[in-house]
């Protein structure tokens, strides 16, 4: 289990990125989602590490992770955003080079484990090729095989699928859902598919807090009966957006489809769905968008999600 109480974070240019966040993750796979500027990198950021924050805690089955910075280190596997890689370099060789930073000192033990990874990360067939030749998911799957050196039970991945094509994307996914089946796996994304596909549980965070936590299922039911769809006209889009609460607008054959929030029928138009978490999501964002929430009445309707542990 890792904990985290009341953890905040102000960077010198005044910015809030971490404001009184608490969670507590269990094993498995824990969804983080937010937008870009959200404040997850800075919080994945302190909890691997590599920066403190100005209060608060973070334990992690019971290793008080900001006094014992390298005990958890040690536990730790950690694919940031963006990371480099030396482009002439095989994967075999530069795996091999982070499992000696990693304190894998055996020859034979560090073969073990660099073959082991490179045939669960299905890069066997492409080890003696530079990482300069690796396309996108490539690259991030041998982050992660680098993330995994040394069996961490803490994992934490930072916009893991952001760029990938489908087929990439899917091959990434299901192998973090293979690793998440016996440690802790944070997955910070701002990609909503990528939390709805993989994470029990999961987190919103915008502005540096938690808007809500808990199971993307039970936050879903929350807007049942709620969100009603309905195609429009391009000239006629502004006014829907000014009249009601509009969650989101995509093109379908050339015209808008927008997802309104509202407790009936908002006109005869409209149609009522089956919500999903992005529509939990873009309703969460733009509540907390709002300067002042309580003076609107889309968002005083809103419904309340609860947060457990």
């Amino acid at each position: 289990m890792l904990s985290i109480k009341q953890l905040n974070k102000t960077y010198a240019n005044g910015v809030k990125a971490i404001n009184n966040v608490s969670l507590e993750i269990p094993n498995g796979m824990f969804g983080l989602l937010g937008p870009n500027g959200a404040g997850k990198s800075s919080l994945m950021r302190t909890i691997a590490t590599l920066q403190d924050p100005d209060s608060g805690s973070i334990h992690f089955h019971g290793l008080d992770v900001l006094k014992e910075k390298e005990a958890l280190r040690r536990q730790l596997g950690y694919l940031p955003q963006d990371f480099g890689v030396y482009a002439k370099v095989s994967a075999e060789k530069l795996l091999n080079h982070f499992a000696v930073l990693k304190g894998i000192s055996s020859k034979g033990e560090r073969k073990e484990a660099v073959e082991a990874l490179l045939h669960q990360t299905n890069l066997w067939e492409a080890r003696k090729r530079g990482l300069g030749t690796y396309s996108g998911g490539m690259r991030q799957r041998f982050g992660i095989a680098q993330a995994l050196l040394g069996a961490p039970r803490l994992v934490i991945v930072d916009e893991p699928t952001a760029g990938l094509d489908p087929d990439e994307r899917n091959r990434f996914l299901n192998l973090l859902a293979k690793i998440g089946e016996q440690v802790v796996v944070i997955l910070s994304t701002h990609i909503v598919e990528d939390v709805t596909d993989l994470c029990p549980r999961m987190a919103m965070i915008a502005k540096g807090t938690v808007l809500l936590q808990g199971e993307p299922q039970a936050a879903i039911d929350t807007l049942k009966n709620r969100v009603w769809r309905r195609t429009v006209s391009q000239d006629a889009l502004a006014e829907y957006q000014e009249r009601f609460n509009v969650l989101s607008t995509r093109l379908v054959a050339g015209q808008p489809q927008i997802n309104v929030y509202a407790e009936s029928q908002p006109d005869d138009g409209f149609r009522s769905v089956e919500p999903d978490l992005e529509d939990v999501y873009f309703l969460q964002i733009r509540n907390a968008g709002r300067s002042a929430p309580a003076t609107s009445a889309a968002a005083a309707a809103a419904p309340s999600v609860p947060v457990t542990a």
